[in-house]
């Protein structure tokens, strides 16, 4: 597994006309994924630390998988088709009654796992033949960087 995926962090997070562009990638390349703009907000916050009022989806799901003794492994953004991303979420659940762990992994929009991962502190990986395809938009965030705007999260 190690050699055919990619380290990525998420690197910004800046509005645009039909949503939120999340900038992800590493020191090689960086590159866009397009979600809703509360999606947006949420991962912001999350990645911030915000406190929230009441609890989000995100962090119901959390508490869910705390229940019921899943960790959140790992996340992985598998597949680009149509202009569409792809990912898994990669849990692990401990058996009592056993000693033996249950790996699972669980098809969910990129934008969720990046939710569940910024609000886990949780490694976030791509496919090594997705982040070969991609376009990297590095110079795109430096720039944004540069002028001021809001777009850096780390």
């Amino acid at each position: 597994m190690k050699n055919d995926v990619v380290s990525v962090q998420i690197r910004g997070i800046l509005p645009a006309n039909s949503g939120c562009a999340l900038f992800v990638g590493n020191d090689e390349k960086v590159f866009v994924i397009n979600v809703e703009p509360q999606m947006g907000q949420v991962i912001g916050m999350f990645l911030r630390q915000t406190p929230k009022e009441r609890p989000l989806t995100h962090d119901l799901i959390n508490r869910i998988f705390t229940g019921f003794g899943i960790s959140v492994e790992r996340v992985v953004i598998t597949d680009l088709k149509n202009s569409t991303y792809f990912a898994r979420l990669i849990l692990q659940q401990q058996n009592e009654l056993h000693s033996a762990r249950k790996i699972v992994e669980v098809d969910a929009r990129p934008s969720d796992c990046l939710a569940i991962a910024a609000a886990q502190k949780k490694p976030i990986f791509v496919s090594a033949p997705l982040f070969d395809q991609v376009e990297d938009m590095s110079e795109v965030l430096n720039k944004i960087n540069e002028t001021g705007s809001e777009a850096s999260e780390e």
